[in-house]
């Protein structure tokens, strides 16, 4: 079982402590003090705004802000990974526009399948009879 040596110290409060007795007016450190007594911690973001806050006061020690910017190096970093690209909402089946178009080349007049190309080709979908209405005409050809 791991011991700490002494308990009592919590250099991030200390660190907080320093920098509201330095500039007790800075409501960024308030709301960083108050999270940190709320929660028990703070995010990396918030421990590098601190640091950043901090080194600007000479009253505080050295060893504190290094020991502050290990804590910082120790926290994972999180990456906001890039949004897919979109997917098409329609994807087109090439096997039905082969038939469509084998069809209309020997019955370029042929309305129905004339209208089912233009659905075809507005991305709409086909429903089941449409697409079993194509077989039947691609097999009526052969």
């Amino acid at each position: 079982m791991l011991q700490r040596k002494k308990i009592d110290v919590d250099i991030i409060s200390d660190i907080l402590k320093a920098v509201l007795q330095a500039r007790p007016d800075a409501a960024f450190v308030k709301s960083l003090s108050l999270q940190y007594e709320e929660r028990g911690g703070l995010s990396k973001k918030q421990l590098e705004g601190l640091y950043h806050k901090a080194s600007k006061i000479g009253s505080i020690p050295e060893h504190k802000l290094t020991t502050l910017e290990a804590i910082i190096k120790k926290k994972p970093t999180k990456f906001k990974s890039a949004p897919p690209p979109p997917a098409p909402l329609y994807k087109k089946d090439e096997a039905i526009g082969k038939m469509i178009d084998d069809i209309l080349s020997k019955y370029p007049q042929h309305k129905m399948v004339l209208f089912l190309k233009t659905k075809y080709d507005n991305n709409e979908t086909l429903n089941a009879s449409e697409i079993s209405d194509l077989q039947r005409f691609s097999k009526l050809l052969k």
